[in-house]
C-alpha cells in the first residue's frame, strides 16, 4: 500500500480496505475517514457482488483514487459466511483486502442504538425469519449485540485493525483512525502491532490479545509534583523505568515479545494488540508503552499507540 498511484495502475493492483464490525460501532465514521483520504468507498452492497465492483474499479483510471473502500452489509441472511467467501474470492484474484473492525463494549451499543431508535440489523432478520429470541418474545436488543459479536468473530479474527470505539468521540475515533490505517499501511504485509495503555479501574480493552500489568512498578501518582504529569513526561518515564525492578522489566518484555511475534507471523497472524495496564492509565501504563513503542520502532516493527485513559487517570 505504499505503492505511488503510478505503480499501482501499472501493476493493476490497488489498496483495497474492507470496514465491518458490530453494527452502531462506527462503521460509518470509519468509511468517511476514508473519503477524506480519497478513497472511492461503496457502503450497502451485498458481499457477493464486491468481487465483481473490484473488478470493474482495476479497470478504471485510478490516478484520482488512493484506493477502494467497501463497507460490510449487515442485512443479510448469509452474513458473515457470504463475506468470508467473498474475501477468498478477492484473493484469487490477486487483491489482499485490509481488514478494520470496528466494535464497542454492550453497554455503550445499547445506548448508542436506544438514542437512535433504529431496529438492530440482527434482530430485523430473525424477526423477518420469524425466529424468537427467547420464550418470552422477539430478540432484545442485547441479545442481538451478543448473537452479532458470535457471529462475527471469524471476520475480527481476520482482522488487520481492531478499534473499541467505546470511549471515543467522532472527532478522538477519526484521528485514531487515521493514526493506525498510517501505521498499517507503512508496513504492508507485516504483523500489525498496537500497544495500547489503559487503566484498570476503568476496564481492559477488549481488543487486547496480551495484558500486562505494570502496578508491581513504584507510582509517580504518591509523589505529589509528578502526580499531574504523565507516562510521556522524562521525570515519570524515568522514575518508573531508571531503576529496578521497571530496568530490568522492559528488557525482558521485549526479549519476550522478540520470541513471540516471529511465532504469530508464522501462524498467519495479521495483527497483535497488547494491553498495557496500571491502575488509572496515566502514569506506569504510558511509561512503560511510549518506552516499548520507541524501541519496536527503532527495530522497524510496524507498530501503532493509544493511550486510551491517560485524560482520566
Amino acid at each position: 500500500m505504499g505503492a505511488s498511484f503510478e505503480d499501482v495502475n501499472a501493476e493493476g493492483s490497488f489498496p483495497l480496505v474492507i470496514v465491518g464490525g458490530l453494527s452502531g460501532a462506527g462503521k460509518s465514521t470509519a468509511i468517511d475517514v476514508f473519503e477524506d483520504l480519497r478513497f472511492f468507498v461503496v457502503d450497502g452492497l451485498p458481499a457477493s457482488i464486491v468481487p465483481k465492483l473490484t473488478a470493474l474499479f482495476s479497470g478504471q483510471n485510478q490516478l484520482q483514487f488512493r484506493g477502494l473502500v467497501v463497507g460490510m452489509y449487515f442485512r443479510d441472511r448469509t452474513f458473515p459466511q457470504s463475506w468470508l467467501e467473498a474475501l477468498e474470492e478477492l484473493k484469487l484474484q490477486g487483491l489482499k483486502p485490509q481488514i478494520i473492525f470496528m466494535e464497542a463494549r454492550n453497554e455503550v451499543l445499547v445506548r448508542r442504538y436506544s438514542s437512535t431508535r433504529r431496529p438492530h440489523p440482527v434482530a430485523q432478520l430473525m424477526a423477518m425469519d420469524g425466529k424468537e429470541g427467547d420464550e418470552c418474545g422477539p430478540l432484545s436488543l442485547d441479545g442481538a449485540i451478543n448473537l452479532e459479536r458470535e457471529r462475527l468473530y471469524p471476520i475480527k479474527k481476520m482482522a488487520d485493525i481492531v478499534i473499541d470505539t467505546s470511549d471515543y468521540s467522532v472527532h478522538d475515533l477519526r484521528k485514531m483512525i487515521q493514526r493506525k490505517w498510517t501505521a498499517l499501511e507503512e508496513g504492508e504485509g507485516r504483523l500489525n502491532i498496537q500497544i495500547i495503555s489503559f487503566g484498570f479501574k476503568y476496564g481492559p480493552p477488549a481488543e487486547a490479545d496480551l495484558i500486562f500489568d505494570m502496578r508491581f512498578l513504584p507510582n509517580p501518582y504518591f509523589v505529589q509534583s509528578m502526580r499531574p504529569l504523565t507516562g510521556k513526561d522524562e521525570a515519570v518515564a524515568e522514575y518508573v523505568l531508571g531503576v529496578e525492578p521497571g530496568k530490568t522489566f522492559l528488557v525482558k518484555l521485549r526479549e519476550f515479545l522478540e520470541y513471540l511475534f516471529p511465532l504469530y507471523e508464522a501462524e498467519g497472524r495479521y495483527r497483535v494488540t497488547l494491553g498495557i495496564g496500571c491502575t488509572g492509565g496515566r502514569h506506569r501504563s504510558v511509561a512503560v508503552s511510549e518506552a516499548l513503542y520507541k524501541s519496536l520502532k527503532e527495530s522497524n516493527y510496524v507498530v501503532s499507540i493509544e493511550h486510551r485513559h491517560v485524560e482520566l487517570g
